[in-house]
């Protein structure tokens, strides 16, 4: 096997070990490769969902626009990235909150119409998931977003979990009009001619037990992207593993580091996009 395909395939391992821990009930300590023995999975803890907001198309793509705000004035935009479970309730309850902060918040579908509880159906979901036809989405949503009266063009997010953090991170290197990046355990990106691209504002959280996207790989990420001129706010929660931000995970969600980390990002969101709006 070639060098690239053997990076290539330990990289997609290290991700598919992370996201199978997201409701996880229980794992057992990793053997001396870092991988996880075993991994015995239970039903998902599943929040109700009354469901605020609404479906809506742009082009091929499709996606949940949290709501209601208010019409009369231009607010920030959010896009919001799904974990690899597809757009399921939590990811429209988080969309519907953000609604309620006053953002016009959108979650866009990037499995279109799909979505699950099965891991091993999340893993394919998310294997078999074209990286082209996804950023062709996101940037479509910013598009979707871009042109509504109630939105300021120039004042538009993106936030993201697990998969969706590594497509958060991925859009801000591709995606000028972008002004604010928020990647919760996502996927890293440490070649400083692409961090170099991003032009938007970077917020990140990450577990320092997450075993598959290591500490020492997150300090490298903020230390290229200080290298870059592109400093970001960086913060790893000791003793968080994966997931830690989504009560579903019912064994490794940490109240308090999500807490703290919501804290993080609702200030986040507030410094980059809402402060720029001119007041009318």
């Amino acid at each position: 096997m070639h060098r690239t395909a053997l990076i290539a395939f330990a990289t997609l391992a290290l991700l598919t070990a992370s996201c199978n821990r997201d409701r996880a009930e229980e794992s057992k300590p990793a053997d001396h490769s870092g991988h996880p023995e075993t991994v015995t999975t239970s039903t998902p803890a599943v929040q109700h969902f009354a469901g605020h907001g609404m479906p809506v198309t742009f082009g091929e793509a499709s996606g949940y626009l949290g709501g209601p705000t208010d019409p009369s004035k231009k607010k920030p935009g959010i896009i919001v990235i799904q974990e690899w479970w597809g757009m399921d309730d939590w990811v429209k309850q988080q969309t519907d909150r953000f609604a309620g902060q006053g953002y016009v918040a959108l979650a866009v579908d990037l499995y279109r119409g799909k979505s699950t509880k099965s891991m091993d159906e999340a893993h394919e979901l998310s294997r078999g998931l074209p990286e082209d036809r996804a950023l062709a989405d996101l940037k479509a949503g910013i598009d979707f977003l871009a042109a509504r009266p109630d939105v300021d063009p120039n004042a538009i997010g993106v936030i993201g979990w697990c998969m969706g953090g590594g497509y958060a991170l991925k859009l801000a290197t591709q995606e000028p009009r972008l002004k604010a990046t928020v990647i919760n355990y996502g996927s890293l990106i440490t070649d400083h001619s692409t961090i170099a691209k991003i032009d938007s504002r970077v917020l990140g959280n990450f577990g320092g037990a997450d075993r598959g996207i290591p500490a020492d790989d997150v300090k490298k990420f903020g230390q290229t992207l200080t290298a870059a001129g592109k400093l970001g706010d960086i913060k790893v929660y000791e003793g968080a593993g994966h997931a830690f931000m989504n009560p579903n995970n019912t064994q490794g969600y940490d109240a308090a580091a999500a807490q703290d980390a919501w804290k993080r990002i609702d200030g986040f969101f507030d410094r980059t996009l809402r402060a720029n709006i001119p007041s009318s």
